[in-house]
């Protein structure tokens, strides 16, 4: 609980900075605005269901570095499902996430059969799947043209609160899918044994814990859960190009998820700090463009949080093996 506090009020302070830098001689904020508020609150949706994603991997002690590239694995094969080759949504948006999921799955049985490293096996991923998309593409551009309003609104609408004012769709589905973490985390036995799995793997075997089958598991929901974000972000923009579609989106996942508290070592993590943590980065990357007027900063601030996070992850870690 202590954590996730320190994480609100870090949060609460970025953002009331970030407010008073954007405050205008006029009196307007254009941070405050109602649609920039809209497409902040999208934009969490959208990265924090990746940083959800990144979790699961992460609280076992694994790492997925292919996010990006599942990313664009969704958001080029959608298109081309619906758009050129005429599948309905009902159809094609399944078996976009049913390919993301076997790909989890072939990582899944890469680390805990084969007992591959998890960052050789996604690294790999990460330029395998690229470069078949760019092949699959021929590096064209795929979107949905003027065509398909009414799914595209997944990503693009809004739920009216005021005159002025309405929630995002896609955050409404990072609010879904953080409810159904949080209770397979919290509230099931398997998320039990994936805590367990994440904190000493050889003692949790021993104990009678599948610990390959969660492996396999955490690995496939991480890729399902990427796929369902590639999904959102190809209907928000309209287009994605393989060549760059998705590209170090896996950092934004890890530095949220990181961020939120999830421990690099494993065995720890809260869904609601993960949710915090993407919203923190949405706010920060907001804050860099309005301080520097550009976002040539923001992948330092990316690789800062996380290197922030490994050393707060190693400090912990040796402050519990002096209490021992």
């Amino acid at each position: 609980m202590k954590k996730i506090l320190g994480i609100a009020g870090l949060l609460f302070a970025v953002f009331a900075a970030t407010a008073a830098l954007a405050q205008q001689a006029d009196g307007s904020n254009t941070f405050l605005s109602a649609y920039n508020l809209e497409n902040l609150l999208q934009r969490v949706g959208m990265y924090g269901v990746l940083s959800i994603a990144a979790s699961f991997v992460i609280v076992t002690g694994g790492i997925d570095l292919s996010i990006g590239s599942v990313v664009c694995v969704a958001g080029c094969v959608l298109p081309h499902l619906i758009a050129s080759l005429g599948l309905p949504p009902f159809l094609a948006l399944p078996l976009v996430l049913a390919l993301c999921c076997a790909i989890g799955l072939w990582h899944g049985i890469l680390v805990a059969v084969v007992r591959l490293q998890p960052f050789v096996v996604t690294l790999c991923g990460l330029l395998l799947y690229r470069g078949l998309m760019r092949k699959f593409t021929d590096d064209q551009t795929k979107g949905f043209g003027s065509q398909f309003a009414d799914l595209r609104w997944i990503a693009t609408g809004r739920i009216g609160i005021t005159e002025s004012f309405g929630v995002p769709v896609a955050f409404v589905l990072l609010l879904v899918v953080a409810g159904l973490a949080s209770l397979f985390f919290h509230r099931t036995v398997w998320g039990r044994h994936l805590f367990a799995l994440g904190r000493n793997e050889e003692a949790a075997r021993f104990s009678g814990v599948p610990t390959k089958r969660l492996v396999v598991a955490a690995y496939a929901i991480c890729s399902l859960l990427a796929g369902l974000a590639g999904c959102l972000f190809v209907l928000d923009v309209n287009s994605a190009r393989a060549s760059d579609f998705g590209n170090f989106y896996e950092l934004y996942a890890i530095a949220g998820a990181v961020l939120g508290g999830v421990a690099l070592r494993g065995g720890e993590a809260t869904v609601l700090g993960v949710v915090l943590g993407a919203a923190l980065m949405r706010v920060l990357a907001m804050a860099i463009n309005i301080v520097g007027d550009s976002n040539q900063l923001e992948f330092a601030v990316v690789g800062a949080v996380i290197l922030a996070g490994a050393a707060a992850d190693e400090g912990v870690r040796r402050l519990w093996r002096r209490r021992r």
